[in-house]
């Protein structure tokens, strides 16, 4: 019944005007980084309203995107641990109680709109909770086995989630439906997209032309592939230079793949497309690695690098803390924030990124230098005024650097290097007018 009445409210929202909005671009992007928010870690008790005595500290580092992990009720079969997976979805119309209500997370988007930032939820298109309501009422959307029964997605061992069948036009449209409501009721402004490349491309780009009627969306594809870009998504995951950036900490790769990454590079993107650039994430952090123990003190140079390369830097829930261990997934497990020992250091990149239009997301210009040590990587942006140059020590060495090809208008530069040496895993930037 909620869902009907949902339907015929849309249906007269749409007849009054709605269809006729003008579509707008998403430009405010081009100057901002992404926080990822893991709110049942992020306090003691996990709730919507102690995460907003955050806002004024995430605000004053200067993070414009706050993106938050699945908000909605988490199902009881199958569920894993003892509080279960976010991704496993029990009703799209609902917050987690266990979060919050929904008139505290409305709250929550006004708020943080008002302190000038944007707000993006996840969104889990491929496979719902196995106690959702729609696998009694609509079963005829879910893939079977060769026995009939509901199952995961195939290839997974997500026990707790029953796969979608996107050949039936009704799930199209419910699903639709269930995001435009949260852009309508809580005015969020984007989403981002659970295994985006399992979903078929046409729907999201079916579901993206309905949403830019209420309003202008950003869509981050968890995913890389060019095409979800054509039309649907604004951004994708820049996994293959994160894996390239892994490989080099572990000893796998040399430093020049990351050079030979953007020179080579075999996949086409669209013009604007974007790739979201990340040293850790929920799936990192829980599953893989913990970032601080795997980069080490590389975490500056390398996060250096992805805040003044093309693209769109994001920053995980505690990545400023410098957390040392892995944060569980299924159970409570609060982060130890530490007084924050990182901070000033993504404050310091968050701003030099605003300030500098040259590392704005809509720029693309990128060289990069030769004749530099083994193991340090240099690249230069520009625009019509100056050259900004970017220079990486990835090595536990000090390396000295050809001062032809220094200045010292430096934007930022690590407390141990000096003008014509570069410190072990130190990093300059500085510009020149052109």
């Amino acid at each position: 019944m909620r869902y009907l009445v949902f339907l015929i409210i849309s249906f007269i929202s749409l007849n009054c005007g709605g269809s006729q909005m003008v579509r707008s671009n998403t430009d405010w992007i081009n100057k901002q980084t992404i926080y990822e928010v893991n709110l049942r870690q992020f306090t003691e008790d996990g709730t919507i309203s102690s995460f907003r005595q955050h806002l004024p500290r995430l605000k004053e580092m200067g993070f414009g995107i706050l993106w938050f992990m699945p908000i909605y009720p988490i199902g009881e079969k199958n569920r894993k641990g003892e509080l279960g997976s976010y991704y496993s979805v029990k009703d799209y119309f609902a917050v987690n109680p266990e979060f919050g209500t929904a008139e505290e997370f409305k709250s929550l988007v006004n708020e943080i709109h008002k302190m000038g930032m944007y707000v993006i939820i996840d969104w889990v298109a491929n496979h719902t909770a196995c106690d959702h309501e729609m696998v009694s009422a609509n079963p005829e959307w879910y893939t079977k086995d060769k026995n009939g029964d509901f199952q995961p997605p195939l290839g997974t061992d997500w026990s707790d989630v029953y796969d979608l069948d996107y050949t039936n036009l009704e799930l199209r449209q419910y699903m639709i439906d269930a995001m435009e409501y949260w852009v309508k009721e809580y005015d969020i402004d984007g989403f981002r997209c659970d295994v985006a490349g399992m979903v078929p491309t046409d729907f999201w780009e079916s579901a993206v032309e309905k949403l830019n009627l209420i309003k202008p969306v950003f869509m981050l594809a968890e995913w890389e592939d060019p095409k979800l870009l054509e039309k649907a998504f604004k951004a994708d995951y820049n996994w293959s230079l994160y894996h390239i950036l892994k490989d080099i900490s572990s000893s796998k790769k040399e430093v020049n793949s990351i050079q030979e990454y953007f020179e080579k590079s075999k996949k086409k993107y669209p013009e604007n497309a974007l790739k979201m650039n990340f040293l850790d994430n929920h799936d990192e952090n829980s599953w893989n690695r913990v970032m601080i123990e795997h980069f080490g003190n590389k975490v500056y140079p390398l996060s250096t690098m992805l805040f003044t390369l093309p693209g769109i830097p994001m920053i995980y829930s505690g990545q400023e803390a410098r957390v040392e261990e892995k944060i569980k997934f299924f159970e409570k497990d609060t982060i130890q924030w530490n007084n924050y020992p990182d901070g000033n250091f993504y404050k310091k990149l968050i701003n030099i990124r605003k300030k500098h239009s040259v590392f704005w997301s809509n720029n693309t210009t990128l060289e990069f230098l030769d004749g530099l040590p083994r193991e340090v990587v240099g690249f230069k942006r520009w625009d019509s005024k100056n050259i900004y140059y970017v220079i990486l020590n990835f090595s536990n060495q000090a390396q000295e650097i050809d001062s032809e090809l220094l200045s010292d208008n430096y934007i930022i530069k690590d407390e141990n290097s000096t003008t014509h040496l570069l410190a072990s895993n130190g990093y300059f930037i500085f510009k020149t007018e052109k």
